[in-house]
């Protein structure tokens, strides 16, 4: 097959693929589908409360519940990426998703996920900035400056999006339709690519490289400057009250970093790990940072219950 059969087989000969899911017992799909259900209903119900709690209570209008607003915001557009096609999927017979829907897909998670990294990252530089020079904290974390942040944290995401998305799918898909995933992702549609993956693979690592080493380096260096800040901090009660406002953050961090390594990590050979992994930052981080937030956090806590209050006292 030359080039040019090559460039027309993407294009006229793949319309659709076939979302393989996870390959289990048909009679485990039920429970996987109501599982699916309850994680995803409890990333609408955390991360639409949060987005609700921020906007409404006037005590939460600050740098920190900002970015953390729109951490919400992404956590339920990219989990909801992903969620409803997967769970229509569990009852489908064919588990098929057309060309665009693929792409799009793919370029709308990939611009999320990227934006959430660049997110936690703000966030930690505003931890930063708050525990080590608490003085002049509302001069550095302006309104525009914490706008501008916000705003090149999705220009990334958009840049990074457009970028992998239109490497992906300019690939030639003849070697297969079924995608070994439950969403369109990189690794298994390159596994059905029948172009030469070798330059795509290296420019994908690059891309990722120069995504998450400099989001990795800002949460480190920023937390060894905290850290070094509040063991200088005589009273206990004062060390305690510093460190509750980083554990949130830190713990985000953990299970996000967490699973894109172990993602990454796991070999071709064991496809179903990778769709664990998967699963833990599409799903189960989104539903897990808003009670992260709002356990840990007692402004939270306090805006929450004057929003219940109020609703009580209206009903």
């Amino acid at each position: 097959m030359g080039m040019g059969d090559r460039g027309t087989s993407n294009h006229s000969g793949v319309t659709d693929f076939i979302l393989v899911g996870f390959r289990v017992r048909p009679e485990l799909h039920t429970l996987l589908f109501l599982l699916f259900l309850l994680v995803y209903t409890m990333v609408l119900l955390g991360n639409v409360g949060m987005m609700a709690v921020i906007m409404t209570d006037p005590q939460l209008k600050t740098p920190m519940y900002f970015f953390l607003g729109n951490l919400s915001f992404v956590d339920l557009f990219y989990s909801s990426v992903i969620a409803p096609k997967a769970m229509i999927n569990f009852w489908s017979q064919s588990k098929t998703i057309s060309l665009a829907g693929c792409l799009t897909q793919f370029f709308l998670f990939t611009l999320f996920i990227v934006t959430e990294g660049f997110l936690l990252a703000v966030m930690a530089y505003d931890r930063f900035i708050a525990i080590c020079n608490p003085l002049l904290y509302s001069v550095h974390m302006s309104t525009r400056l914490c706008t501008q942040l916000v705003a090149g944290s999705y220009f990334c995401g958009c840049i990074s999006s457009i970028l992998q998305t239109s490497m992906t799918f300019t690939l030639s898909f003849c070697a297969s339709r079924a995608i070994d995933h439950f969403y369109c992702d990189t690794r298994p549609l390159r596994r059905i690519s029948c172009s030469d993956v070798f330059i795509h693979k290296i420019i994908s690592f690059s891309l990722s490289s120069i995504i998450i080493l400099p989001t990795i380096i800002v949460i480190i260096v920023s937390y060894l400057y905290i850290v070094s800040t509040v063991l200088k901090i005589r009273s206990t009660e004062g060390r305690k009250k510093a460190f509750s406002t980083c554990s949130s953050h830190l713990g985000v961090v953990s299970i996000l970093y967490g699973a894109v390594f172990f993602m990454y990590l796991t070999p071709d050979t064991f496809p179903e790990l990778s769709k664990v992994a998967s699963l833990c930052y599409t799903l189960v981080t989104p539903m897990l940072n808003p009670l992260i937030y709002s356990l840990r956090n007692n402004d939270v806590k306090a805006a929450l219950n004057k929003l219940l209050e109020k609703k009580s006292t209206i009903l």
